[in-house]
Protein backbone atom coordinates (compact mmCIF):
# COMPACT_ATOMS: atom_id res chain seq x y z
CA UNK A 1 0.00 0.00 0.00
CA UNK A 2 1.25 3.78 -0.62
CA UNK A 3 2.27 5.69 2.57
CA UNK A 4 -0.41 8.44 3.22
CA UNK A 5 2.64 10.87 1.35
CA UNK A 6 2.28 9.18 -1.69
CA UNK A 7 -1.69 9.32 -1.70
CA UNK A 8 -1.67 13.08 -0.38
CA UNK A 9 0.99 13.95 -3.63
CA UNK A 10 -1.51 11.76 -5.83
CA UNK A 11 -4.26 13.79 -4.07
CA UNK A 12 -2.83 17.44 -4.83
CA UNK A 13 -2.10 16.45 -8.45
CA UNK A 14 -5.15 15.45 -9.12
CA UNK A 15 -6.77 19.01 -7.65
CA UNK A 16 -4.34 20.65 -9.08
CA UNK A 17 -4.48 19.16 -13.15
CA UNK A 18 -8.22 17.84 -12.94
CA UNK A 19 -9.75 20.10 -10.94
CA UNK A 20 -8.06 23.13 -11.66
CA UNK A 21 -7.55 24.88 -7.98
CA UNK A 22 -5.64 27.73 -7.21
CA UNK A 23 -2.15 27.63 -6.47
CA UNK A 24 -2.97 29.28 -3.09
CA UNK A 25 -5.69 26.51 -2.42
CA UNK A 26 -3.15 24.35 -3.46
CA UNK A 27 -0.54 25.80 -0.62
CA UNK A 28 -3.21 25.79 1.85
CA UNK A 29 -3.92 21.78 1.07
CA UNK A 30 -0.86 21.17 1.55
CA UNK A 31 -0.22 22.72 4.78
CA UNK A 32 -2.85 21.16 6.06
CA UNK A 33 -2.12 17.46 4.75
CA UNK A 34 1.61 17.68 5.85
CA UNK A 35 0.19 18.15 9.55
CA UNK A 36 -2.21 15.29 9.29
CA UNK A 37 0.62 12.82 7.77
CA UNK A 38 3.19 13.94 10.28
CA UNK A 39 0.29 13.55 12.97
CA UNK A 40 -0.63 10.06 11.22
CA UNK A 41 3.44 9.03 11.48
CA UNK A 42 3.69 9.88 15.58
CA UNK A 43 0.77 7.57 15.58
CA UNK A 44 2.61 4.92 13.94
CA UNK A 45 0.21 4.69 10.69
CA UNK A 46 2.50 4.34 7.35
CA UNK A 47 -0.34 2.49 5.87
CA UNK A 48 -3.27 4.89 4.68
CA UNK A 49 -5.46 1.56 4.95
CA UNK A 50 -4.57 1.41 8.64
CA UNK A 51 -6.19 4.69 9.58
CA UNK A 52 -9.29 4.48 11.59
CA UNK A 53 -11.75 6.96 12.28
CA UNK A 54 -11.07 7.86 15.76
CA UNK A 55 -7.04 9.14 13.85
CA UNK A 56 -8.71 11.25 11.93
CA UNK A 57 -10.92 12.39 15.31
CA UNK A 58 -7.64 12.44 17.47
CA UNK A 59 -5.90 14.70 14.78
CA UNK A 60 -8.68 17.49 15.23
CA UNK A 61 -8.51 17.58 18.82
CA UNK A 62 -4.59 17.87 18.55
CA UNK A 63 -5.27 21.27 16.32
CA UNK A 64 -7.63 22.70 18.93
CA UNK A 65 -5.60 21.53 21.72
CA UNK A 66 -1.75 21.37 20.54
CA UNK A 67 1.11 23.66 21.39
CA UNK A 68 -0.01 26.22 19.15
CA UNK A 69 -4.04 25.50 18.94
CA UNK A 70 -5.50 26.73 16.06
CA UNK A 71 -8.71 28.66 15.10
CA UNK A 72 -12.35 26.76 14.53
CA UNK A 73 -12.56 27.99 11.40
CA UNK A 74 -8.62 26.52 10.62
CA UNK A 75 -9.39 23.32 12.03
CA UNK A 76 -12.27 22.71 9.94
CA UNK A 77 -10.58 23.79 6.83
CA UNK A 78 -7.67 21.39 7.62
CA UNK A 79 -10.74 18.68 8.16
CA UNK A 80 -11.79 19.53 4.53
CA UNK A 81 -8.75 18.63 2.85
CA UNK A 82 -8.16 15.35 5.08
CA UNK A 83 -11.99 14.38 4.31
CA UNK A 84 -10.99 15.23 0.96
CA UNK A 85 -7.84 12.81 0.79
CA UNK A 86 -9.88 10.07 1.99
CA UNK A 87 -12.81 10.38 -0.53
CA UNK A 88 -9.79 10.35 -3.25
CA UNK A 89 -8.01 7.29 -1.36
CA UNK A 90 -11.47 5.43 -1.91
CA UNK A 91 -12.23 6.46 -5.48
CA UNK A 92 -8.97 5.60 -6.35
CA UNK A 93 -9.06 2.09 -4.57
CA UNK A 94 -6.08 2.37 -2.29
CA UNK A 95 -8.45 1.95 0.36
CA UNK A 96 -11.31 0.21 1.70
CA UNK A 97 -13.54 2.91 3.04
CA UNK A 98 -13.96 6.42 3.88
CA UNK A 99 -12.90 6.81 7.74
CA UNK A 100 -12.69 10.45 7.56
CA UNK A 101 -16.45 11.06 6.58
CA UNK A 102 -18.35 10.95 10.20
CA UNK A 103 -15.82 13.51 11.61
CA UNK A 104 -17.94 16.29 12.17
CA UNK A 105 -15.99 19.27 12.30
CA UNK A 106 -15.28 21.93 15.50
CA UNK A 107 -18.45 24.24 15.53
CA UNK A 108 -18.01 27.78 14.27
CA UNK A 109 -19.32 30.71 15.35
CA UNK A 110 -21.85 32.62 13.57
CA UNK A 111 -20.21 36.08 12.42
CA UNK A 112 -21.33 38.20 9.67
CA UNK A 113 -19.52 39.51 7.24
CA UNK A 114 -18.27 43.45 7.90
CA UNK A 115 -19.85 46.13 5.78
CA UNK A 116 -19.82 49.77 5.35
CA UNK A 117 -21.91 52.12 4.80
CA UNK A 118 -22.74 53.20 1.13
CA UNK A 119 -20.86 56.65 2.36
CA UNK A 120 -18.17 55.39 4.31
CA UNK A 121 -17.51 53.16 1.10
CA UNK A 122 -17.82 56.87 -0.82
CA UNK A 123 -15.25 58.01 1.78
CA UNK A 124 -13.08 55.34 1.37
CA UNK A 125 -12.48 55.67 -2.43
CA UNK A 126 -12.04 59.33 -1.66
CA UNK A 127 -8.98 58.33 0.01
CA UNK A 128 -7.49 57.09 -2.69
CA UNK A 129 -6.03 60.46 -3.97
CA UNK A 130 -2.34 59.93 -4.91
CA UNK A 131 -1.44 61.55 -7.85
CA UNK A 132 0.88 59.82 -10.94
CA UNK A 133 0.37 56.62 -12.42
CA UNK A 134 -0.04 54.42 -9.67
CA UNK A 135 -2.30 56.42 -7.74
CA UNK A 136 -4.80 56.16 -10.99
CA UNK A 137 -4.13 52.63 -11.20
CA UNK A 138 -5.45 52.61 -7.56
CA UNK A 139 -8.24 54.17 -8.30
CA UNK A 140 -9.36 52.75 -11.27
CA UNK A 141 -8.55 49.07 -8.66
CA UNK A 142 -10.53 50.34 -5.66
CA UNK A 143 -13.40 51.29 -7.90
CA UNK A 144 -13.35 48.14 -9.59
CA UNK A 145 -13.43 46.44 -6.40
CA UNK A 146 -16.74 47.87 -5.54
CA UNK A 147 -18.56 48.22 -9.06
CA UNK A 148 -18.48 44.55 -9.64
CA UNK A 149 -18.03 42.63 -5.89
CA UNK A 150 -14.90 40.74 -7.36
CA UNK A 151 -12.63 39.36 -5.06
CA UNK A 152 -9.09 41.14 -5.37
CA UNK A 153 -7.41 38.02 -6.64
CA UNK A 154 -10.09 37.72 -9.69
CA UNK A 155 -9.85 41.69 -10.38
CA UNK A 156 -5.36 41.70 -10.31
CA UNK A 157 -5.83 37.94 -12.41
CA UNK A 158 -7.88 40.02 -14.93
CA UNK A 159 -6.36 40.89 -18.50
CA UNK A 160 -6.78 43.82 -20.81
CA UNK A 161 -9.03 42.42 -22.76
CA UNK A 162 -11.17 40.98 -20.11
CA UNK A 163 -13.04 44.78 -19.70
CA UNK A 164 -15.34 45.43 -22.35
CA UNK A 165 -15.93 48.95 -22.30
CA UNK A 166 -18.80 49.32 -24.45
CA UNK A 167 -20.62 46.28 -23.27
CA UNK A 168 -19.59 47.76 -19.56
CA UNK A 169 -18.51 44.08 -18.37
CA UNK A 170 -15.46 42.44 -17.03
CA UNK A 171 -14.95 38.84 -17.50
CA UNK A 172 -13.82 37.37 -13.98
CA UNK A 173 -11.94 34.52 -13.61
CA UNK A 174 -12.93 32.77 -10.50
CA UNK A 175 -12.56 29.91 -7.96
CA UNK A 176 -11.88 26.53 -10.29
CA UNK A 177 -11.12 28.16 -13.59
CA UNK A 178 -14.80 29.01 -13.14
CA UNK A 179 -15.66 32.30 -15.54
CA UNK A 180 -18.51 34.87 -15.03
CA UNK A 181 -19.45 38.42 -16.17
CA UNK A 182 -20.12 41.13 -14.39
CA UNK A 183 -21.60 44.42 -15.14
CA UNK A 184 -19.04 47.74 -14.07
CA UNK A 185 -20.50 51.11 -13.26
CA UNK A 186 -20.06 53.79 -14.69
CA UNK A 187 -17.78 55.52 -12.11
CA UNK A 188 -15.41 52.77 -11.85
CA UNK A 189 -15.31 52.71 -15.66
CA UNK A 190 -14.15 56.28 -15.85
CA UNK A 191 -11.98 55.24 -13.27
CA UNK A 192 -10.30 52.67 -15.23
CA UNK A 193 -10.54 54.46 -18.76
CA UNK A 194 -7.85 57.21 -17.02
CA UNK A 195 -5.96 54.63 -15.85
CA UNK A 196 -5.92 52.81 -19.61
CA UNK A 197 -5.34 56.38 -20.96
CA UNK A 198 -2.64 58.16 -18.54
CA UNK A 199 -1.28 55.60 -16.63
CA UNK A 200 -0.83 52.27 -18.06
CA UNK A 201 0.75 53.22 -21.08
CA UNK A 202 3.19 54.88 -18.78
CA UNK A 203 3.81 51.71 -16.85
CA UNK A 204 3.98 49.33 -19.14
CA UNK A 205 6.89 50.67 -20.72
CA UNK A 206 8.76 49.73 -17.75
CA UNK A 207 7.74 45.73 -17.76
CA UNK A 208 7.72 43.17 -20.59
CA UNK A 209 4.93 43.51 -22.25
CA UNK A 210 2.38 41.84 -19.60
CA UNK A 211 -1.43 41.11 -20.81
CA UNK A 212 -2.38 42.26 -17.21
CA UNK A 213 -5.06 44.84 -16.68
CA UNK A 214 -3.73 46.34 -13.71
CA UNK A 215 0.40 46.60 -13.66
CA UNK A 216 2.74 47.33 -10.99
CA UNK A 217 5.32 49.85 -10.74
CA UNK A 218 7.70 47.78 -12.44
CA UNK A 219 5.23 47.08 -15.58
CA UNK A 220 4.37 43.31 -14.39
CA UNK A 221 0.61 41.92 -13.58
CA UNK A 222 -0.04 43.54 -9.80
CA UNK A 223 -0.02 40.95 -6.74
CA UNK A 224 -2.76 40.23 -4.83
CA UNK A 225 -0.94 41.20 -1.73
CA UNK A 226 0.09 44.90 -3.42
CA UNK A 227 -3.84 45.31 -4.20
CA UNK A 228 -4.81 44.81 -0.44
CA UNK A 229 -1.77 47.42 0.65
CA UNK A 230 -3.52 50.05 -2.03
CA UNK A 231 -6.84 49.01 0.02
CA UNK A 232 -5.51 49.57 3.13
CA UNK A 233 -3.53 52.44 2.47
CA UNK A 234 -6.89 54.08 1.24
CA UNK A 235 -8.54 53.18 4.59
CA UNK A 236 -6.04 55.05 6.41
CA UNK A 237 -6.07 58.07 4.40
CA UNK A 238 -9.65 58.33 4.59
CA UNK A 239 -10.38 59.87 7.84
CA UNK A 240 -12.94 56.58 8.44
CA UNK A 241 -13.20 56.15 12.08
CA UNK A 242 -9.93 53.62 13.44
CA UNK A 243 -12.32 50.89 14.58
CA UNK A 244 -13.78 50.78 10.79
CA UNK A 245 -10.35 51.13 9.13
CA UNK A 246 -9.22 48.48 11.32
CA UNK A 247 -12.23 46.31 9.95
CA UNK A 248 -11.25 46.72 6.61
CA UNK A 249 -9.74 43.10 5.18
CA UNK A 250 -9.20 42.43 1.51
CA UNK A 251 -12.96 40.95 1.07
CA UNK A 252 -14.44 44.58 2.35
CA UNK A 253 -15.79 45.94 -0.78
CA UNK A 254 -17.17 42.34 -2.01
CA UNK A 255 -18.92 42.32 1.21
CA UNK A 256 -20.05 46.12 0.89
CA UNK A 257 -21.38 45.04 -3.00
CA UNK A 258 -23.43 42.44 -1.36
CA UNK A 259 -25.28 44.15 1.41
CA UNK A 260 -25.77 47.35 -0.49
CA UNK A 261 -27.86 45.28 -3.60
CA UNK A 262 -29.67 43.50 -1.54
CA UNK A 263 -30.48 46.32 0.90
CA UNK A 264 -31.48 48.13 -2.34
CA UNK A 265 -33.62 45.23 -3.49
CA UNK A 266 -31.58 42.94 -5.46
CA UNK A 267 -32.39 39.24 -5.74
CA UNK A 268 -30.39 37.29 -3.80
CA UNK A 269 -29.98 34.89 -6.85
CA UNK A 270 -28.88 37.80 -9.21
CA UNK A 271 -26.74 38.57 -6.26
CA UNK A 272 -25.13 35.01 -6.07
CA UNK A 273 -24.32 35.29 -9.80
CA UNK A 274 -22.80 38.20 -9.28
CA UNK A 275 -20.65 37.13 -6.58
CA UNK A 276 -19.61 33.70 -8.28
CA UNK A 277 -20.85 31.70 -5.72
CA UNK A 278 -21.67 27.94 -6.47
CA UNK A 279 -24.26 27.98 -3.63
CA UNK A 280 -27.06 30.77 -2.84
CA UNK A 281 -26.48 29.14 0.60
CA UNK A 282 -23.11 31.12 0.61
CA UNK A 283 -25.13 34.40 -0.41
CA UNK A 284 -27.85 34.13 2.26
CA UNK A 285 -25.52 35.14 5.21
CA UNK A 286 -25.70 38.87 3.85
CA UNK A 287 -29.46 38.69 3.74
CA UNK A 288 -28.83 38.48 7.78
CA UNK A 289 -27.00 41.71 7.39
CA UNK A 290 -29.78 43.55 5.70
CA UNK A 291 -32.71 41.91 8.21
CA UNK A 292 -31.01 44.08 10.67
CA UNK A 293 -30.80 46.93 8.99
CA UNK A 294 -34.69 46.09 8.43
CA UNK A 295 -34.92 45.69 12.41
CA UNK A 296 -33.35 48.97 13.15
CA UNK A 297 -35.25 51.06 10.98
CA UNK A 298 -38.01 49.41 12.15
CA UNK A 299 -37.38 49.96 15.73
CA UNK A 300 -36.66 53.71 15.28
CA UNK A 301 -38.96 54.35 12.82
CA UNK A 302 -42.57 52.27 13.91
CA UNK A 303 -44.96 54.54 16.41
CA UNK A 304 -45.29 50.62 18.50
CA UNK A 305 -41.61 49.73 18.76
CA UNK A 306 -40.69 53.16 20.29
CA UNK A 307 -40.40 52.55 24.14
Amino acid sequence: MPSPERVVEDYLGHLAVERGRAQNTLRSYRLDLDRYTEHLASSGRDDLAAVREADVSAFVAALRTGERPLAASSTARALAAVRGLHRFAVREGIVPADVAAAVAPPSLPSRLPKALSVDQVDQLLAGCVADGPTGLRDRALLELLYSTGARISEIVGADLDDLDPEARTILLHGKGNKQRIVPVGRPALAAVDAYRVRARPVLATRGAGSPALLLNARGARLSRQSAWHVLRAAAEASGLEPAVVASVSPHTLRHCFATHLLSGGADVRVVQELLGHSSVATTQIYTHVTVDTLREVYATAHPRARG
